[in-house]
């Protein structure tokens, strides 16, 4: 068993049953010149979260650990978007327009892509999901039932919107929520803090909240008992 000092209290996990989640690291959104920033935003904000996810995916390769990425986007022909999400924003902007690194969050375009500093190493399940939250219209619940998971430690992009969601998912489905405050992160560094505080409020009411060198410390320290 591995623990690590987090807020609001000690995390306790099992690395057999913990799974590592990594939120639509996407071109679309994490690259300078890409949609993102064609909405005028600070991908900075963004990229700050690469190297400390890239140290956490290393050790958590190296320890065995499950891990699973996923990607927002649509089909091409946009059957899974829903009017209420497809009409938002500039006409010229929206999901399927043509944008800096293809159609804009459409499956199999360049900008749709993980960056390739995060990318999926060679069996690492890529789930391609049509909302917010990772559970929605995909299988990720059945794949983390089959795996014997009850543990997410949850990184990506943005903080309240799909990290939020995913976490607020997983919580009612049972799963105990950890989440790594330097790998993820918000185009707004007010939302980020709040999306964080907002976490752990209540005694931990969705998770918790601490830092990957905690994490990984812990792991390691975990690994050497057994």
């Amino acid at each position: 068993m591995g623990v690590l000092d987090a807020v609001p209290g000690p995390y306790t996990f099992d690395p057999a049953t913990t799974a590592l989640i990594v939120i639509d690291m996407q071109r679309d959104f994490m690259e300078p010149g890409g949609f993102g920033e064609t909405l005028g935003n600070d991908v900075a904000q963004l990229r700050r979260t690469i190297e400390p996810t890239r140290a956490l995916l290393a050790a958590a390769r190296a320890a065995g650990l499950t891990v699973i990425h996923t990607r927002e986007g649509h089909r091409p022909d946009l059957s899974d978007c829903p009017p209420a999400k497809l009409n938002r924003g500039d006409p010229s902007l929206r999901i399927g327009a043509p944008g800096p690194m293809g159609r804009i969050l459409i499956r199999g375009e360049y900008g749709h892509d993980i960056i390739d500093e995060l990318a999926p190493a060679p069996g690492e399940p890529v789930i391609d999901k049509p909302g917010k939250g990772a559970f929605y219209a995909t299988d990720l619940g059945e794949r983390l039932t089959a795996g014997g998971i009850r543990s997410l430690v949850v990184t990506g992009v943005t903080t309240e919107v799909c990290v939020h969601t995913t976490v607020r998912e997983a919580n009612d489905r049972g799963y105990e929520c950890l989440v790594l405050a330097d790998c993820v992160g918000s185009y707004f560094p007010e939302f980020h803090e709040t999306g964080l505080r907002m976490i752990a409020a209540q005694g931990g009411i969705f998770g918790w909240v601490a830092e990957s060198p905690a994490f990984i410390a812990a792991l390691q320290s975990s690994l050497q008992r057994t």
